[in-house]
């Protein structure tokens, strides 16, 4: 796979006069209209007069040394569930298209232009980002990167943010995360993705899936790519980011669920990374997490996910759910079965699932776990709805782990070239997002042999 920049990269080019960000985005806009590419598939719609414009207004404030940051006039691509100023928000549906456009940016979408990002389009999405799989039947399906040849899916729900990423036609994405949409898609296409603690990043401005797992994060090339990126989206300062040795450094790995049923490839893969690290003094716990027992007999019901979108969908899906996709209008409406007694045990069972892992796992520097079960299927073999919905479980499990337990986790790559692309998960408990990206930038180096 190609190595693309980092964007500490970009913004040494852009600082040493090596580039422009008028070239950075006419060379995004350029593999985003290759028609040998996937850019007609990832993206929903494409800014390019306005990104130019950007671009350009970027340049001049660098030569008059007020840039607004050192990251100033770097594409981004946004998935397609932000607000962005003057623009219909789809969130992946046809059943959005006649609402107004958007008054304001999504105070995510305006964190990132305030730093000077440019935007280069909205990037597609399972629709509603109801699925960690990132078919989506009325805009395409986006091929990830390992063998295009084949088609396998590129992982959701923000599918079209890590396919942009990984082919270049923006050098980051904003994305969405409730149960591993950032992670899913960044593990299936060999790039990074970070869910935040929740709290961190305003949602507002962007079409909710479940109000109590939404995060809003960053899919990049790097860890550090990330970080920036989360401290932006935070309203925070960046700073850098210094590594953890790993010599000493404690990392369980939960025999509880988070092993179950995986493939041959993320076995090899995870175990390989496992070893990689302790050969360099990481010391590694197994442990049982029995809370991660609880987490699927909780959304036997449909859990969150179901219950918070079918309040948001009810109305929309009684005018318009024959626009929706089929598997999605399935998922929404198990809500309405349930009642508001199953959703306040739901709150409660949480409220208490979080407070015994946290206290479990708040001892060690990180959680590690492969990001999915499965590497990422091919695209054909998911026609069946029997195949989608195991896949589709076996790709969200792990993540929705720390979703439930309102953690913060990254996920990296950690394939060897020519393999299959697998994703190593780091997590810590709620708060814990800069240290888990201190250990994360330590792993970063060696993980992939």
């Amino acid at each position: 796979m190609t190595r693309h920049p980092t964007l500490a990269a970009l913004a040494a080019d852009l600082e040493a006069g090596r580039t422009t960000a008028r070239k950075l985005v006419e060379d995004c806009l350029a593999r985003i209209a290759d028609p040998a590419g996937e850019g007609a598939r990832a993206f929903i719609h494409v800014d390019r007069d306005a990104a130019l414009q950007a671009a350009d207004a970027m340049d001049k404030l660098r030569a008059a040394r007020a840039a607004p940051s050192p990251f100033a006039g770097i594409p981004i691509s946004i998935k397609d569930l932000f607000d962005i100023k003057g623009q219909v928000t789809r969130a992946g549906s046809r059943a959005l298209d006649d609402n107004p456009p958007a008054d304001s940016d999504a105070p995510a979408v305006a964190r990132l232009r305030r730093a000077g990002f440019v935007v280069i389009g909205r990037t597609n999405m399972t629709e509603f980002a109801y699925s960690g799989i990132g078919i989506n039947p009325h805009y395409g399906t986006p091929k990830a990167v390992y063998r295009r040849d084949v088609g396998h899916v590129p992982g959701g729900s923000s599918s079209g943010a890590a396919v942009s990423v990984a082919d270049a036609m923006a050098h980051a994405g904003l994305g969405t995360d409730t149960g591993g949409s950032c992670r899913i898609p960044a593990a299936f296409n060999g790039i990074v993705g970070y869910k935040p603690s929740q709290y961190r990043v305003p949602r507002e401005g962007a079409v909710p899936l479940s109000f109590s797992l939404d995060s809003i994060g960053p899919l990049a090339r790097s860890v550090a790519c990330c970080a920036t990126l989360d401290a932006i989206l935070a309203d925070q300062p960046v700073g850098p980011l210094v590594a953890r040795p790993l010599k000493g450094m404690r990392i369980a790995v939960p025999t509880t669920v988070a092993l179950d049923d995986l493939d041959a490839a993320v076995t090899a893969a995870f175990d390989r990374a496992l070893k990689t690290l302790s050969s360099h003094g990481a010391i590694i716990e197994k442990i049982e997490v029995p809370e991660f027992a609880e987490v699927a007999p909780l959304g036997a019901k449909g859990g969150f996910p179901a219950a918070e979108s079918y309040a948001w969908h009810r109305y929309l899906i009684v005018a318009q759910g024959d626009v929706y996709d089929p598997r999605v209008r399935a998922r929404i409406l198990r809500g309405e079965t349930q009642s508001a007694a199953d959703y306040v045990d739901l709150v409660n069972a949480r409220k208490s699932l979080i407070a015994r892992a946290s206290a479990r796992l708040a001892p060690y520097d990180a959680v590690a776990m492969p990001t999915t079960a499965i590497a990422a299927p091919t695209i054909a073999e998911l026609a069946d709805d029997k195949a989608f919905t195991k896949a589709n479980l076996l790709t969200l499990r792990n993540c929705t782990l720390i979703n439930m337990i309102d953690g913060c986790a990254i996920s990296l790559p950690c394939h060897q070239d020519g393999e299959p692309p697998i994703g190593l998960m780091l997590a810590g408990v709620n708060g814990a997002d800069r240290e888990i990206f201190e250990v994360a930038a330590g792993l970063e180096a060696v993980i992939r042999g």
